[in-house]
């Protein structure tokens, strides 16, 4: 293990000798006779330098001079600061403190107070290094942790999402295009002041991530309903309206037990399974809620679900043009859609056809 490294910095020679002389036995020393020299040294070593021991008063650049210098230079500002001082500069001590230096000796210099005062400050450097290191390791578990709860709710979500497809008609496109309108949707909402405090980055991404899964109660849906070539009669209906009670009611049991801090994107995918066939004048199912009683991550599912669904080609349709869904939608303003959103929706439509014609079915 190296010795500690301290650089003193002092123009009267006599100074350096006895502060060498304290100091030695135990320290690395090395010398600066002017604050010049002193932020050479730093340049050269600063990262070998563990303290400083600094004259106040020296002439063309003072200690305080020196002092201001370090602080602001992002590479030296961590390293300690003991003032030298004579004892009539109080003045001068109280401005190093105020400035950042950690300590001051008083000339003539005890041998004692000395060393006992540069080890305290080594001391507590050294605890504050080790600190900071502990922290980072602390920051790099934490963020290791954060990665794989990530990447373990991308797979679960990715297994229900594929389990899904595999019983359904519609395409993998569907799936990724409704997510990135709900993504570009929420984004476009955040700068509104109704919606500004939910939409925060963590929830837009847990909205984006869960929209996947808005229809994986379709799972639980008979064949001979879920797969009709034709149109459905109204017991059929009766049948496929049940899909997203099947697929909240999974995945509120999947946030059972689960502390709510870490279950904020099982939250918004129950609340899209459950809630995106719900409408704002409260005609739609399963629970037939109303306005903003209806959560905010289904009313945006309900604009990208419903705008790519009239988009889209299906057994039972040929696929409408973007001005006949836009027309279509705008007819649900109010009724179906949350008013504001949908507005926005229609101020920025050519996002979404920017996305549409990026995923398109092939």
């Amino acid at each position: 293990m190296r010795k500690s490294s301290i650089l003193i910095v002092d123009d009267a020679p006599i100074n350096i000798k006895l502060l060498v002389e304290v100091l030695k036995p135990i320290y690395e020393l090395r010398i600066a006779t002017s604050g010049k020299q002193a932020l050479e040294q730093l340049k050269k070593s600063y990262n070998e330098i563990d303290l400083i021991l600094l004259d106040v008063n020296m002439p063309e650049m003072s200690g305080i001079e020196v002092l201001e210098q370090v602080n602001e230079h992002p590479d030296w500002i961590d390293i300690p600061v003991i003032f030298v001082t004579a004892l009539d500069q109080e003045c001068d001590e109280a401005e190093g403190l105020q400035k950042g230096a950690v300590d001051y000796i008083t000339k003539p210099i005890s041998a004692p107070i000395v060393r006992a005062r540069v080890k305290t400050q080594l001391t507590l450097c050294n605890a504050r290094k080790e600190l900071s290191h502990q922290n980072q390791i602390l920051e790099e578990k934490v963020k290791e942790r954060t990665e794989e709860i990530s990447s373990t709710q991308a797979v679960i979500i990715n297994a229900l999402t594929c389990l899904a497809l595999k019983r359904d008609k519609e395409t993998g496109n569907h799936i990724i295009r409704t997510a990135e309108y709900v993504k570009i949707l929420g984004t476009l909402l955040r700068s509104l002041p109704e919606y500004c405090d939910e939409l925060d980055d963590e929830a837009i991404d847990s909205m984006f991530r869960t929209a996947p899964l808005h229809d994986v109660g379709k799972v639980g849906i008979p064949d001979h309903v879920l797969l009709k070539p034709g149109k459905l009669t109204e017991e059929e209906w009766v049948i496929m309206r049940q899909h997203p009670t099947i697929g909240g009611d999974a995945l509120r049991d999947a946030c059972d037990g689960i502390h709510k801090s870490s279950s904020r994107f099982l939250l918004y995918a129950q609340q899209i399974a459950y809630s995106h066939h719900e409408k704002w004048d409260g005609s739609g199912y399963p629970e037939k809620l109303s306005g903003s009683d209806i959560p905010l991550a289904a009313r945006l599912m309900a604009v990208a679900d419903v705008y790519d669904a009239l988009m889209s080609k299906r057994c039972y349709k040929d696929a409408m043009s973007h001005e006949q869904t836009r027309s279509i939608m705008l007819e649900g303003k109010g009724t179906h859609f949350d008013p504001t959103m949908l507005q926005v929706f229609l101020d920025n439509e050519h996002l979404f056809l920017e996305i549409a014609d990026k995923y398109k079915d092939e």
